[in-house]
């Protein structure tokens, strides 16, 4: 498969793996926007896998259960289960591939990173402000 650049990487807080009678798998996940294309789940064989959900974004999937290891790394493709709340939004296979290392390409989005709001004094220190003017009616 051609290497691909994915421009953002969620990461799943909470999701859901399960097992059918069959040996079959299946992960739940959030929604995301937008159909898949093309999407593989990359997995260390350890405890991170990472869904290439298209060329634009990739969902990390980390501290996957130790008992899931095994029939992760065995399978040949698994279903993804995208949903939005308790419903499901859509349903879509993909194939797995064993890989040495997760390589995370991008900029990691959503809830759980935090960034600290800036002051407008810093924003003005930071930007090396020398002039101000103000403009409109007072």
């Amino acid at each position: 498969m051609e290497t691909q650049y994915y421009t953002l990487i969620e990461k799943q807080d909470f999701y859901e793996i399960i097992e059918n009678k069959y040996g079959e798998l299946a992960v739940f996940i959030d929604a995301r926007e937008g159909q898949p294309d093309e999407p593989v789940l990359e997995f260390d064989g350890k405890k991170t896998a990472l869904l290439k959900r298209d060329k634009r974004l990739a969902v990390r999937l980390d501290d996957i259960h130790p008992d899931t290891v095994a029939p992760l790394a065995e399978a040949e493709f698994i279903m993804i289960v995208e949903l939005k709340g308790k419903m499901v939004d859509r349903v879509y296979a993909c194939p797995v591939e064993n890989v040495e290392e997760i390589v995370f390409e991008g900029r990691q989005t959503r809830a759980d990173e935090l960034v600290k709001s800036k002051t407008k004094d810093e924003l003005l220190k930071s930007f090396g402000a020398v002039k101000s003017w103000t403009g409109g009616n007072a």
